[in-house]
């Protein structure tokens, strides 16, 4: 099946996937779902993620996080940059996520970061996505 924009297609799993309480998901895989998915796991958002070798396309399949609460660990994960309003932030810019609880993962020139790293190396990009 064709996606327009598979960032919000993979968002969109996430987060259903969290609503019904799946330990699971999976989407196509390309290279940036790839490394925003390695984000989600270094700041432990999903439990881990794994890319399955298939034809014709690769699989990326996301192991979603609990609480002790049974809650999913994110509470919301909204797309920012969309592909009819494009967002960039200059490294001044980089939107803090509910006053620092929060992240933005953000396309720079040196790879997919987290909004916290970009900020850290004082580089700025496309914000793609904000989660908390």
């Amino acid at each position: 099946m064709s996606v327009n924009d598979p960032i919000s297609d993979m968002l969109t799993r996430i987060r259903n996937a969290g609503m019904a309480r799946n330990t699971e998901t999976t989407m196509p895989a390309t290279k940036i779902l790839v490394a925003i998915a390695k984000i989600l796991k270094e700041e432990g958002y999903i439990a881990d993620f794994e890319v399955i070798e298939k034809r014709p396309q690769n699989l990326l399949r996301v192991a979603l996080r609990y609480g002790p609460d049974k809650r999913h660990t994110i509470r919301e994960i909204k797309r920012v940059s969309k592909p009819g309003l494009r967002v960039y932030a200059g490294r001044d810019a980089i939107p803090r996520v509910r006053s620092g609880l929060g992240i933005a993962i953000v396309s720079t020139p040196q790879g997919v970061l987290s909004g916290y790293e970009a900020r850290r190396r004082g580089i700025g990009g496309e914000v793609l996505c904000t989660v908390w």
